[in-house]
């Protein structure tokens, strides 16, 4: 767990100081509604449909127990008991009064958490792999190097008024879990030959209005260069990225424009000017970085865990739940655990008070007091001995957090959508409930699969339905809520963008069109191994097209006819 030295705690002091002062100034009327808006967005303040939304920010995913008792605090003293985890591992509170929100911020900073940064056309939250830093394919703690993007991002004054939010991924393995390919820059830990450490950097990527696979900037960038190259990249895009034209101000619609090579090759003349400069990073200041966090205090352990492998052997459920939510851990003896926040009739990414509480508990009593926050919008203990998996399980499922569905159908990604965020063109938690009610059959998840579905309730994608192996999309028809659906999306090293198959349908009618495209990937796999994904590269859309619409003709009268009802 990273700690806050003098400078990390003053700086989000004053800003909790400065934030108070323009509310005050707001409410009374001394700002105007223009000059107060640009100031809450600072501070992670939006306006939603219905009330404020504060967005926290919770860097690369890792908490504290003592952090997560602080957001339930907030949760059940400043909003309505819960808490929303996004896919850029931050938390969301969906109704906070404006003028609570200095206290809020106060009472973050008081446990080293702020909603700095997490709005805004700047550099937003850096995330990560939820299992850095146990990760056994790791080539590098991405944790550290997160950090390091922090503290250079933070505050930047360079960087502060960008055309468009940006948004930074590393992964520190090879095999990438951060999505770092559709992300305005996304760093992947390398070595090369001679065994040196470095990062392969894409730039361009990113979902939303017009969603791009990043392209490769640079094969392999040595480590002490990350900074003055990020440098680099930025000024690029901050000279050249479009600021009369929302829509294409992203660095992916400048990298495309350019062409890749082009900006890559002036990516590498304003590196010229700073490669070695002051930025360049050296192993003591890595030290430095490493020495903030606090690193769990290991037992050494048998690889054998005689209680865990008869429980494994007695109990089917639990053996269910170890396959699909127990995750490898670097060291011998202890293992990674995801704590569900999918189950069935709860919106996906949500976890109540009287749930973030006993999370932090299960942390302190299982993983070294700490807890990561997944993209995947579920809650990860990194560090929970082999044999405490048993008991885990057991106060987890008494907490509704031990659904065993990590990887399958009903771990459904999904934005608050339309019953919440006011850009959004359709709701997107109903359609959510429906499928997981349609899905709740375990057994018959198991018989599907790896599947991953994403939802979002707008072009923005902030469910990342470009990359589910199945994608559904919000969209509006003459004022009534309609969803376009995709497949063949999928995030990791194999980064792929989904395909639309068809005419938009129904909120009703999802979860059949879903029901059809499950029946014929069974109809068409190869064997049981086979994903819905690889059934998707191997045979295309058009058998799946027309099992869900049948005669394409006719498809678009069935649409035409839906609408005219609407």
């Amino acid at each position: 767990m990273y700690l806050y030295d003098e400078i990390d705690q003053r700086l989000v002091d004053e800003r909790v100081a400065q934030y108070r002062d323009q509310t005050r100034r707001y409410l009374a009327g001394a700002l105007t509604e223009d000059d107060f808006r640009p100031l809450r967005l600072q501070n992670g303040l939006y306006i939603q449909r219905h009330a404020p939304m504060l967005r926290v920010s919770i860097p690369y995913g890792l908490l504290s127990s003592r952090q997560l008792r602080a957001l339930a605090d907030i949760a059940r003293t400043w909003d309505r008991g819960y808490g929303h985890f996004s896919t850029r591992q931050n938390i969301q509170f969906n109704w906070p009064k404006l003028e609570d929100v200095p206290e809020i911020l106060a009472r973050l900073a008081t446990v080293q958490m702020h909603a700095i940064q997490t709005s805004g056309n700047c550099i937003r939250n850096t995330t990560t792999d939820h299992f850095a830093g146990i990760a056994p394919d790791e080539i590098v703690d991405p944790l550290v190097w997160c950090e390091i993007i922090r503290q250079w991002s933070a505050f930047h004054p360079e960087f502060a008024y960008l055309p468009r939010k940006f948004k930074i991924a590393v992964s520190g393995s090879e095999r990438d879990r951060a999505a770092v390919q559709v992300h305005d820059i996304g760093l992947q830990a390398r070595q090369n030959a001679a065994g040196d450490v470095g990062f392969r950097v894409l730039a361009g990527g990113g979902l939303g209005r017009t969603p791009i696979i990043g392209a490769a900037v640079r094969e392999f960038l040595p480590w002490q260069h990350l900074l003055t190259y990020l440098d680099a990249i930025l000024r690029v895009y901050n000279c050249h990225g479009r600021r009369d034209n929302k829509y294409k101000a992203r660095i992916k619609i400048l990298v495309k424009e350019l062409t890749p090579e082009a900006f890559r090759r002036q990516v590498e003349e304003e590196w010229a000017h700073l490669k070695d400069g002051p930025a360049t990073l050296f192993t003591e200041e890595i030290r430095r970085i490493e020495r903030r966090f606090t690193r769990p205090n290991y037992l050494k352990l048998d690889a054998l865990a005689p209680g865990y492998a008869l429980e494994l052997a007695r109990d089917k459920a639990f053996a269910n739940w170890v396959r699909r939510n127990v995750h490898a851990h670097k060291l011998t003896g202890y293992a990674a655990v995801t704590l569900s926040l999918k189950k069935t009739g709860v919106p996906p990414g949500d976890a109540t008070a009287e749930q973030m509480d006993a999370v932090a508990s299960l942390a302190d009593r299982y993983s070294f007091g700490e807890l990561r926050v997944s993209h995947e919008q579920n809650l990860i203990l990194a560090d929970v001995r082999l044999g405490d998996l048993h008991a885990l399980w057991q106060e987890a499922k008494a907490l509704g957090l031990a659904t065993p569905n990590i990887g399958l159908i009903t771990n459904i990604i999904a934005c608050p959508g339309g019953d919440f965020c006011a850009l959004a063109n359709a709701k997107s938690i109903p359609v959510a409930e429906a499928i997981q009610r349609r899905f709740d059959d375990l057994d018959y998840q198991h018989d599907i699969g790896e599947l991953d579905l994403n939802i979002s309730g707008c072009m923005n994608s902030c469910g990342h339905h470009h990359i589910g192996h199945i994608g559904i999309l919000g969209v509006d028809k003459q004022g009534a809520e309609f969803y376009q659906i995709s497949i063949g999306g999928a995030q990791g090293n194999e980064a792929s963008l989904g395909r639309v198959i068809g005419p938009s349908v129904s909120q009703a009618q999802v979860p059949d069109v879903i029901e059809k495209l499950i029946e014929i990937y069974l109809e068409c796999r190869d064997s049981e191994e086979e994903r819905f994904i690889d059934v998707v590269r191997r045979i295309g859309i058009e058998p799946f097209k027309e099992h869900v619409y049948g005669n394409p003709h006719q498809a678009q009268k069935n649409s035409q006819r839906q609408l005219a009802v609407a």
